[in-house]
C-alpha cells in the first residue's frame, strides 16, 4: 500500500525507542538490579566505547551537551573578561554555554552556503579578550576547522551536538581541537532516554580537570579542590546509550539516504549542502515563503531555528552588529521528516508530496 504524506513527523522517538528493544528494557533493568546507579562501570564502559568510537583518547560524560560545553570552557581556563566566539546561527545552548562559563559570546555571521562560521567574520570579530572559538557542525555537517584555530592564534571548541558520528576521523587539512562538545538529548542521532552529554579530548589534563569540575570539583571523600557544580551523567542514561551506539553508523548511512532521495525528488530547493561526512541530524532547505511552504506541506516540518542569536532578546546586550546571512537562514530554513525508523513508502510519500 502506497503511504500518504499526512502525518509523517520530523522525528518520531516511540519508533526508535521501539527499535533497541529488548536490549533497551535489558539495559534499564540491569542498571536498576545493580544499584549503581552513578560513576558505576555503565559509565566506565560508554566512555570506553565513545572514546574509541569517536578516535579521542579520552571521553567525559556530562549531564547535557551544554553542560559539555560549559565544562570545557572552564577547564581551558576561559571566564569572566574573556571572549568566545561563536556563529550566529546555531541553537540557543552554544551561547548560553559560554555565559555560564562565565565569558562573552561574540557573535560571528555564517557562510551563506553552509551556515557554519565564516572564518573571515571570525578574523575580524578577535578583539584582545579573545581566548576561543567555537564551530558548530550545524545539522551534522562538519563545520571546516582548518581556517580558525591556526589562523586565529586561538582554541578551538567544536560543539558536537549534531554531528555524533560525522568527526570519527580528523578532516583532511584539518588540524584538531582542543575537545569537541556532545549532546545526547533524545532527538539527537545517538540520543538518550533523558539528557545527556559528553566530552571527547586527546588532552590528559583536559580530560582530568573535567572529571573534577562534573562532580563539584571533589577528589576525596568530601574533599574538594575546585569549586563547581553536578553534571554526572548517570549510569542508567549510560547503559542506553550503550545499546544505541552500535547501531549509529547504520542509523546515519540511512539518514545520508533519506536526505539523499528528498535532494533528487525536489531540485529546485535550496538544500543545506552535502558533505561525505553529513550526519543529517536535520535534513534543511532554504524556503523564501516558508509559513506558505509549511502550510501547504502534508508531512511535518520544523524549523531550527526561527531567529539567529543576534535576534533572540535574551541575547541582545551581547550583539555588536548585524549578522545578515545568519539572520536569512533563521528566516528560511525548514527540517523535513529524517529519521532513521522511517520507512521507505513513508520517504517517497514526503518526495511525492514536497509543495
Amino acid at each position: 500500500m502506497t503511504a500518504d504524506a499526512a502525518g509523517i513527523p520530523v522525528v518520531d522517538l516511540a519508533r526508535h525507542a521501539a527499535s533497541l528493544e529488548p536490549a533497551l528494557s535489558d539495559a534499564v533493568a540491569r542498571v536498576t538490579r545493580s544499584g549503581q546507579y552513578l560513576f558505576g562501570p555503565e559509565l566506565t564502559a560508554f566512555e570506553e566505547e565513545f572514546a574509541a568510537f569517536t578516535g579521542r583518547r579520552h571521553c567525559v560524560g556530562v549531564a547535557s551537551g551544554t553542560d559539555a560545553l560549559r565544562l570545557s570552557l572552564v577547564a581551558m581556563g576561559i571566564g569572566p573578561g574573556d571572549e568566545v566566539l561563536v556563529p550566529a546561527f546555531t541553537a540557543v545552548p552554544t551561547a548560553a554555554a559560554v555565559c555560564a562559563a562565565g565569558a562573552t559570546p561574540v557573535f560571528v555571521d555564517v557562510e551563506r552556503a553552509t551556515a557554519t562560521i565564516d572564518p573571515e567574520a571570525a578574523a575580524a570579530a578577535v578583539t584582545d579578550r579573545t581566548r576561543a572559538v567555537i564551530p558548530v557542525h550545524l545539522y551534522g555537517r562538519p563545520a571546516a576547522i582548518a581556517d580558525l584555530g591556526p589562523d586565529l592564534g586561538l582554541p578551538v571548541l567544536e560543539d558536537a551536538a549534531q554531528a555524533a558520528g560525522a568527526l570519527t576521523a580528523p578532516l583532511p587539512g584539518q588540524s584538531g581541537s582542543v575537545a569537541a562538545a556532545y549532546s545526547f538529548y533524545p532527538t539527537k542521532n545517538l540520543g538518550g532516554i533523558c539528557d545527556g552529554g559528553a566530552v571527547v579530548t586527546d588532552d590528559p589534563a583536559l580530560a582530568a580537570e573535567l572529571r573534577l569540575l562534573r562532580a563539584h570539583g571533589v577528589t576525596d571523600a568530601y574533599v574538594h579542590t575546585r569549586v563547581s557544580t553536578n553534571a554526572r551523567l548517570s549510569d542508567l542514561a549510560a547503559a542506553a546509550l550503550r545499546v544505541g551506539l552500535p547501531r549509529l553508523s547504520a542509523d546515519n548511512d540511512r539518514r545520508r539516504d533519506i536526505a539523499a532521495r528528498y535532494r533528487e525528488a525536489a531540485p529546485g530547493l535550496t538544500w543545506h549542502p552535502d558533505h561525505p561526512r553529513h550526519v543529517y541530524h536535520l535534513c534543511v532547505a532554504r524556503v523564501p515563503d516558508r509559513d506558505a511552504f509549511r502550510a501547504a506541506a502534508p508531512f511535518g516540518t520544523g524549523v531550527h531555528y526561527p531567529l539567529a542569536l543576534t535576534q533572540q532578546p535574551a541575547y541582545a546586550a551581547f550583539v555588536r552588529g548585524a549578522c545578515p546571512e545568519a539572520e536569512a537562514w533563521a528566516a528560511e530554513c525548514v527540517s523535513f521528516p529524517c529519521f532513521p525508523e522511517m520507512t521507505d513508502d513513508e520517504v517517497e510519500a514526503v518526495c511525492r508530496a514536497i509543495p
